[in-house]
């Protein structure tokens, strides 16, 4: 399956398990630290913007990520739940054009985000999964956290890097080179120490 199919695909899961949620549960704290769920699903609205506008936010935000995502969730608290769903159901898909593997890994690790402090456990299939290790987020700066320390996927069939070796599952090691640092948790190996550092 190509990336888009991929994306497609992780957009559908998450709006399904969206259309489930009950209030308590869109309130609560996702692992996004200061976001609720339904901050976080404001936050995947970017997507509903065009190209020109996401840009001209941007320019208004001084061109910082935080001060953009930031305008983003804050434009989305008004809108119901319900709202939010529709529109990234219906109209999510602008920017995603340009750059397919970025949005699949930031709607999956949000997804994520979401789903691990609610306990909606899920599996992620592995060519998705393996997408995203090998081209994770770069906004999110996992450089950082990956220099110098080999990583070993134990449940999909996935490695990289050099040095002190990481091990474990694969959702983990996606979720902790994003700076997710209580995935570290679930990781093993020489490199550990080092990382869960520089996730704190």
């Amino acid at each position: 399956m190509d990336v888009r199919g991929m994306l497609a695909e992780e957009r559908a899961e998450l709006i399904s398990l969206l259309r489930t949620l009950s209030d308590e549960e869109w309130a609560a704290p996702s692992l996004c630290r200061g976001w609720r769920v339904r901050d976080v699903v404001g936050h995947l609205l970017y997507d509903t913007i065009a190209l020109p506008t996401y840009g001209a936010i941007a320019a208004r935000s001084g061109f910082s990520i935080d001060g953009l995502n930031g305008r983003l969730v804050e434009k989305a608290k008004a809108l119901p739940t319900t709202v939010l769903v529709d529109k990234l159901e219906a109209e999510a898909g602008r920017i995603a054009k340009y750059a397919p593997r970025l949005i699949l890994a930031d709607v999956m690790v949000h997804q994520q985000d979401i789903r691990r402090p609610l306990g909606r456990t899920r599996t992620i299939p592995a060519d998705r999964l393996t997408t995203v290790l090998d081209h994770p987020d770069p906004f999110a700066l996992p450089w950082r956290r990956t220099k110098g320390l080999r990583f070993v996927a134990t449940d999909v069939s996935w490695s990289k890097g050099s040095g002190p070796e990481v091990r474990g599952p694969g959702e983990a090691i996606a979720l902790a080179v994003v700076g997710r640092a209580v995935a570290v948790d679930e990781l093993a190996g020489d490199g550990v120490a080092e990382l869960r550092r520089r996730c704190a």
